[in-house]
């Protein structure tokens, strides 16, 4: 017995106890529905020994006809049988139901910065189906092998006891080989279903972080590892189907050979005294009752048996632990040709540029003339959903323009295949990615070629990360990003960032989670960076702090100082709001108006 068997049993035991009535109503319905199992050979067998050979055409008529009710009464049984079914299975549905949700409820309560486990999505929908679909297969076939298989060797032993000599030995032959492939399938199902719910939280990991994948040029790395999963999925699906042969093999011992040493040894039986009769009634048992059912049997307990058994297995116990995230070594590859940038930061340059999500769309951003110098700090502000994303992802070369031109020091901004253009810009989006490692890997993401533990220390103190550093056991420690707040994931971004080789850093409100002094920090440190830095701002202080500001509102856009658009723009006059520019910049002296719609 299995570890997984042992632990389920007592509660298989307990739930079917409880529905002790539901269980004799089955049982009882099923007798009465394989009554027609038993007349088919033995009516068969009379019909002819008692009616058509003996010339009596009407007796074996009469039989005919009884085996035939026995059929119409054993269909309407059926009736009984499914409705019983229904009081059985779901039950066992709402159960599990209800208790993966009350386990995701109870983690996410005790751990709420812990990230959603995007593997309940399988639990709750695919497995809970497998379970009620398996549990229900294997409700029919049990029952439905019990009482034929009884109705079959009954016949049989009526018939003429010495052909359960001939049927017996290699029924149970087969059905040992087949018992001995339960436990190997289940350990294969239970492959299976892990590296479907792997697959599941691989996908649900990068499609939190796919924004900043793209803009790490990450896009390869990622999508090898993407594929790995996919093929360990398949993998086991192949080893699975390996033993699925094995089974078939079971079934041919056990249901096919039967018949064919009853064909072979027909002669003899009759020499010893069986009528025909006799003999057609035992084919018609193993081809009409005893072979159906024995593939079915071998089907449900070979697929759906042991597929029952690991799907309960991991729905009532605690969730298997997430695999890593973290991004497959770098394969050895062409080193990516350098971009070179001015000593002070490239140049951004945007030349009547125009953008709309779809050609019917109307257009996000047109006819949008800007340019930031190098070295420049330039804050981009504006209502919800103006834009600002928008800009950043077409200077990081995520978006094309429908019209205009782009370039980042001096080259056109979508760079051609072998150009790596984390080596030149870095986007850091709202939702920043983490990955399963070490602190240090985590930060050294964009650094290939490493980087000494000083600088680690240097950058993590100047964007407001060492305290994280020491709360998690230093650079060297594990990382589960699962236990980060969001705010602690956007300072682990921001470190990764600063430490980014490369000269130009949009920041699309990726200190949006922090709080007023950490973000002040934050900013400070990147405008002190050496490099050209375009924010998209959150709070109206983001802005005061650059070297100029630009207004999106609607198709227009307005560029300048915070004193020069204090006059120039009514939209920023209005975001704002009764924030005074000669007050002392602290953050708590700030109104509710001075942080921007989202």
């Amino acid at each position: 017995m299995t570890t997984a068997t042992a632990r389920l049993l007592p509660r298989a035991r307990r739930f079917l106890r409880r529905r002790t009535r539901v269980l004799l109503l089955l049982a009882g319905w099923s007798l009465l529905e394989s009554a027609h199992t038993f007349l088919g050979g033995y009516g068969l067998a009379k019909a002819l020994d008692q009616g058509f050979l003996a010339g009596h055409t009407g007796v074996g008529l009469v039989w005919l006809g009884v085996t035939a009710l026995a059929v119409i009464v054993g269909g309407l049984a059926g009736r009984g049988v499914f409705r019983g079914l229904a009081d059985l299975v779901e039950p066992l549905r709402d159960g599990l139901v209800r208790q993966v949700v009350a386990r995701s409820l109870t983690h996410a309560v005790a751990q709420p910065a812990r990230a959603a486990d995007s593997a309940v999505v399988s639990r709750l929908t695919n497995q809970t189906e497998i379970a009620r679909d398996s549990f229900a297969g294997l409700v029919l076939v049990a029952r439905s092998f019990v009482f034929t298989a009884a109705g079959a060797v009954l016949g049989l032993l009526s018939l003429a006891p010495q052909l359960l000599l001939i049927v017996v030995p290699p029924l149970a032959a087969g059905l040992l080989l087949f018992l001995a492939t339960l436990r190997p399938m289940a350990a294969r199902q239970r492959a299976f279903l892990q590296a479907d719910e792997d697959l599941a939280t691989q996908f649900g990991a990068v499609a939190e972080g796919l924004r900043d994948v793209v803009a790490c040029g990450a896009q390869q790395r990622t999508a090898d590892r993407a594929y790995g999963v996919i093929e360990d999925e398949a993998r086991a699906a192949r080893q699975l189907a390996r033993w699925a042969a094995v089974r078939c093999l079971a079934l041919g011992l056990a249901g096919q050979l039967p018949i064919l040493l009853l064909l072979v040894t027909a002669p003899w039986l009759l020499r010893q005294g069986l009528t025909p009769g006799a003999v057609l009634g035992a084919l018609a048992y193993l081809t009409q009752s005893l072979l159906p059912a024995l593939h079915t049997l071998m089907n449900a307990l070979g697929s759906a048996g042991t597929r029952l058994l690991v799907v309960l297995d991991r729905l009532t116990t605690g969730p298997a632990p997430q695999p890593s995230t973290a991004p497959p070594p770098a394969t050895t590859q062409e080193p990516a040709p350098h971009v070179p940038a001015p000593p002070d930061g490239p140049r951004v340059e945007l030349r009547a540029v125009t953008f709309a999500y779809g050609p019917a769309a109307r257009p996000v951003l047109h006819d949008l003339d800007l340019t930031v110098e190098p070295g420049e700090h330039l804050v981009v502000v504006g209502p919800s959903g103006i834009g600002k994303s928008t800009l950043t992802a077409l200077v990081a070369g995520l978006l094309a323009p429908a019209h205009g031109e782009i370039r980042v020091a001096g080259r056109p901004v979508r760079a051609p295949l072998g150009t790596d253009p984390s080596l030149l810009r870095v986007l850091i989006p709202q939702q920043a990615y983490v990955f399963s490692g070490t602190v240090r890997e985590n930060l050294l993401y964009l650094r290939p070629d490493g980087a000494s533990t000083a600088a680690l220390e240097a950058a993590s103190d100047a964007v407001g990360l060492d305290a994280l550093v020491r709360r998690l056991g230093g650079f060297d420690a594990p990382l589960d990003p699962g236990t980060l707040s969001q705010g602690e994931r956007q300072l682990i971004a921001l470190g990764r960032a600063h430490l980014s080789p490369a000269p130009l850093v949009l920041l699309d409100e990726a200190t949006c989670h922090l709080d007023p002094a950490a973000e002040m920090r934050a900013e400070r440190a990147f405008a002190e960076r050496p490099g050209t830095l375009i924010v998209v701002a959150h709070r109206i202080t983001s802005a005061r702090r650059a070297d100029r500001i630009l207004v999106l509102d609607g198709n227009r856009a307005t560029c300048g100082t915070h004193d020069e658009l204090l006059e120039r723009s009514p939209l920023y006059r209005d975001l704002a709001g009764s924030w005074q520019p000669d007050a002392p910049e602290r953050e708590e002296n700030l109104t509710a108006k001075s942080r921007f719609p989202v």
